[in-house]
């Protein structure tokens, strides 16, 4: 049986909200598997973060975050139950941290389930592609694409993407949210939310500097 250490408590109970105890019982049960031990939570009906995804989440705040000299800005909006818990500290730098990460990795979507799946299927296309190029055997395609289509999902959607305040990249910012229900205790949703780039879709004039100095010393003559 796999060493059930402190650590891998304390992260479990992060993720799911579950009690201390539950949460070792989790990984014992498991071996030490955490995806294994937060299924067995949600089975069992202690994975707080789930019970709580549930309830109405109507207040919340408008969070924003402007970076790069003005070079790109980003608003949000994340959910709440009440507006009490919309006014407190560790909600409010929940937002700001959400933004700031819409900012820093560009996602394109909220969650899995926005993906359009005309975009699932084009990716899939685009993948398989890949690896045929690659020389991958047909044979092979099947076993190696939901892989890929994985690293996809959590490159482009933003609940998925690793947390950027996460050295080692392990969190996810769903797993952030989820510590922060299990500390705040109401269910917490990201609604939607807009990221602007300076100069983002517009066509660049493209000088010629050589030319232009040529110009300049031509006109000096």
């Amino acid at each position: 049986m796999a060493e059930v250490t402190s650590a891998m408590v304390k992260d479990l109970r992060e993720k799911t909200g579950a009690g201390m105890m539950d949460c070792k019982k989790a990984l014992v049960e498991s071996d030490g598997d955490a995806e294994r031990a937060v299924t067995w939570l949600r089975e069992k009906g202690l994975a707080t973060a789930g019970k709580k995804a549930g309830r109405s989440a109507t207040e919340g705040a408008v969070g924003s975050y402007i970076h790069l000299g003005g070079k790109i800005g980003v608003l949000v909006e994340v959910n709440c139950e009440t507006d009490f818990t919309a006014r407190n500290e560790k909600f409010q730098a929940l937002v700001k941290d959400v933004a700031m990460q819409i900012a820093w990795s560009n996602p394109r979507w909220v969650r899995r389930e926005d993906v359009p799946a005309e975009e699932v299927e084009k990716e899939k296309g685009t993948e398989r592609a890949k690896l045929r190029n690659e020389g991958k055997p047909e044979a092979m395609l099947d076993r190696i694409l939901p892989g890929k289509m994985e690293k996809y999902f959590q490159r482009e959607v933003l609940l998925e993407q690793a947390f950027f305040r996460d050295p080692e990249g392990k969190r996810s910012v769903q797993d952030e949210i989820n510590a922060a229900v299990a500390l705040i205790g109401e269910n917490i949703q990201v609604r939607r939310f807009t990221r602007y780039a300076l100069g983002e879709g517009l066509k660049k004039e493209q000088k010629d500097f050589a030319a232009e100095v040529s110009a300049a010393v031509t006109g000096q003559k």
